[in-house]
């Protein structure tokens, strides 16, 4: 059998980390994932909330260093977690993450390209010299 899941998404809301007995930190996420498709000449947006569950030492860094609307790709296992509630059962998918890498954020990432390119945009140079190495 073969169990595994890649997601890139972002945070819906601030990591929660706990500590089980034994003292091994575990947080949570929820990731909104959105996938876009076309509907005739429309393109539209489909997200789904996953949750996602890490362990160990990584569970401590993503509490420390993530928030609210921090892009991030996790990649782990499917897990069903089952249940009861005032005598019904109930069941939730969620992802046990192997690891957990940190995005950058769009603004942060076009302001860096920015910073390289000397200018307040963007945009590359109109002009590109032998010197340059791209």
């Amino acid at each position: 059998m073969f169990n595994r899941v890649i997601l890139i998404g972002n945070l819906t809301k601030d990591p929660e980390v706990r500590y089980t007995q034994g003292g091994t930190p575990v947080t949570t996420m929820r990731l909104a994932v959105t996938s876009k498709y076309k509907q005739g000449d429309e393109t539209k947006d489909d997200t789904l909330f996953i949750d996602s569950v890490v362990f160990g030492r990584q569970a401590e860094t993503c509490g420390q260093y993530l928030s609210k609307g921090s892009p991030v790709l996790v990649e782990g296992r499917l897990r069903e977690r089952r249940w009861e509630q005032e005598g019904v059962q109930k069941s939730k998918m969620e992802v046990v993450a192997n690891s957990v890498r940190f995005m950058p954020r769009k603004d942060a990432a076009r302001s860096s390209q920015a910073e390289s390119f000397g200018t307040s945009e963007s945009a590359p140079p109109d002009e590109i010299t032998d010197v340059e190495p791209f």
